[in-house]
């Protein structure tokens, strides 16, 4: 596991300490908590980014199949 040090102001370390204290945690494990969830947000940001890609200039062809899936049969 690594060591990571970190510079905050005291206010905010402070509350940092009051939060995790609430939450019955430890510092530590609530940054921990908080990393995971902006990783895991940083994940399915890229992955929109890469498909939105994938989908660009194709808006037709989503249209028609989003058709298909819902059994229309108009065109657009």
């Amino acid at each position: 596991m690594a060591r990571l040090t970190i510079c905050l102001p005291d206010e905010k370390s402070e509350r940092l300490k009051v939060l995790a204290r609430e939450r019955g945690t430890s510092v530590n494990r609530l940054v921990d908590e908080m990393a995971t969830l902006m990783i895991a947000e940083h994940d399915a940001e890229t992955r929109f980014r890469v498909r939105a890609q994938r989908g660009q200039d194709r808006e037709q062809e989503g249209l028609e199949l989003l058709d298909k899936a819902l059994g229309k049969s108009t065109p657009h």
